[in-house]
């Protein structure tokens, strides 16, 4: 054993314990999951993706429960069984389009657009009532022929025109600070609304009427009409609603249907909506398989386009059911986002309004399939058969997903996105600086720094 200088031995030193550092303490599971999911929810391209994929999801569920939903009726029509579905497929294709041009398009364009497309709807909600132009399907005098087996119905175009026409004059009017006025709050927005509602109900469909009726109070509560002003408008629209009701049997009966659990209810025939229950009760928790469904065999009337959503829970149950109401509200609440961040405030009101125009068209659809609303005949949006409905829509979407992409915060985000493999293209076209791949990156870093 080697001495020390002094000639004694080296005394071992016991190594000192040090104390255990404090652990710390577990976080809650539950806590982590949402501080996640609020991350996840504040990123900038959240709404972005929400609205594009929301929207895919619905259009392409909707194509499957219209393909299911319409084969019966079709072969009942001694059509193909997929007539109906093509006719959709088509329509989606031609939404596609529209969606994807709308989703290019610079906000200035869309302001530019308002007032030729508010043009063109009006003329086309005028020429229903030409006779020999205009048709009644159902009862309701809203439709053109196109030639063969093709119609439109202007009044769906209506709801885009009242939203880019309306979001134009408010911002206008705000820019110029107008609103403060209620004059220039009311005027010219609710004499134009209430022109295409008198357009709207000339032809019996009041369920139309009632989406753009809650598409104006929505650019209303948006541009912070004054409560008194609100109910004022509020209240004649209801006393006319009223009216209307109160003078047509069908409407009457549609309101006697509310909750209605057999056929013949309070003596009103309530078929259709007995049978829509009877289809959401049969599916249960997952359904009884896609195409299975047994009361779009005669029993359910517009099994395709009205009733689509009692199919659909009757084929895939709570959990289809619940999906699409899930999508739907992941739209609402990107829809919110988006006008809540904006600074523009064409496309605050305009992104409102969208909002405003699916929320308020689907929560009457599935309420009057639950038997909690009366029919109005309107379809789920994005879900439901009909190219009249499905184009104008599906436009609007797309100017969601331009507003979406202009926020600050998105903007910078998919600006920062770039090509993992390749080069990247310059604004003109030539060739930018080489981004070399992964692998190559990794090599050069792990060589030394004098290394060439």
């Amino acid at each position: 054993m080697p001495s020390s200088r002094t000639g004694r031995p080296p005394v071992q030193q016991r190594a000192v314990r040090r104390p255990a550092a404090p652990r710390a303490p577990r976080e809650n599971p539950v806590r982590r999951l949402h501080t996640r999911a609020r991350k996840a929810w504040d990123r900038p391209l959240t709404a972005y993706y929400l609205i594009l994929g929301g929207s895919l999801l619905i259009t392409v569920l909707g194509l499957v429960m219209v393909y299911s939903a319409s084969q019966i009726t079709a072969l009942q029509m001694s059509l193909p069984g997929s007539y109906f579905f093509r006719k959709q497929l088509l329509a989606a294709v031609i939404g596609g389009i529209l969606l994807y041009a709308a989703s290019r398009m610079p906000v200035r364009l869309h302001r530019a657009l308002a007032y030729p497309i508010l043009a063109g709807a009006v003329f086309l909600m005028a020429l229903v009532q030409v006779p020999g132009i205009g048709m009644s399907v159902n009862g309701n005098q809203n439709w053109i022929s196109l030639g063969g087996s093709f119609q439109i119905q202007p009044s769906e175009f209506g709801k885009l025109a009242l939203v880019l026409w309306g979001a134009d004059l408010i911002a206008r009017k705000q820019e110029k600070k107008l609103l403060n006025q209620w004059k220039h709050m009311l005027v010219p927005l609710v004499p134009v609304a209430f022109m295409l509602l008198g357009l709207i109900m000339l032809g019996g469909d009041m369920g139309t009427a009632i989406i753009l009726t809650a598409i104006l109070f929505g650019l209303l509560w948006l541009a912070g009409a004054p409560t008194r002003l609100f109910v004022g408008v509020l209240s004649v629209a209801a006393l006319i609603g009223v009216i209307l009701i109160k003078t047509s049997p069908n409407r009457m009966a549609r309101l006697a249907c509310i909750g209605a659990t057999e056929p013949r209810s309070g003596g009103a025939d309530c078929w259709q909506a007995v049978h829509g229950i009877y289809a959401l009760a049969s599916g249960g928790i997952f359904g009884s398989g896609l195409g299975a469904s047994v009361e779009k065999w005669g029993q359910l009337p517009e099994a395709h386009t009205d009733f689509i959503f009692a199919v659909t829970g009757e084929e895939l149950g709570l959990a289809g059911t619940l999906s699409v109401l899930a999508l739907f509200a992941a739209l609402g609440y990107a829809g919110i986002r988006v006008a809540g961040r904006t600074e523009d405030p064409f496309v605050r009101y305009a992104a409102g309004g969208v909002t405003t125009w699916i929320t308020a068209q689907s929560v009457i659809n599935i309420g009057a399939v639950l038997g909690l609303l009366p029919i109005a005949g309107v379809p789920l949006p994005l879900f439901s058969y009909g190219g009249s409905a499905l184009l104008p829509t599906m436009f609007a979407i797309g100017l969601m997903i331009a507003f979406a992409r202009d926020e600050p915060g998105a903007r910078a985000a998919l600006a920062m996105r770039q090509p993992r493999f390749g080069r990247k293209r310059g604004a003109g076209g030539s060739a930018g600086p080489r981004r070399w791949n992964t692998m190559r990156r990794r090599a050069s870093a792990a060589r030394p720094s004098g290394e060439r």
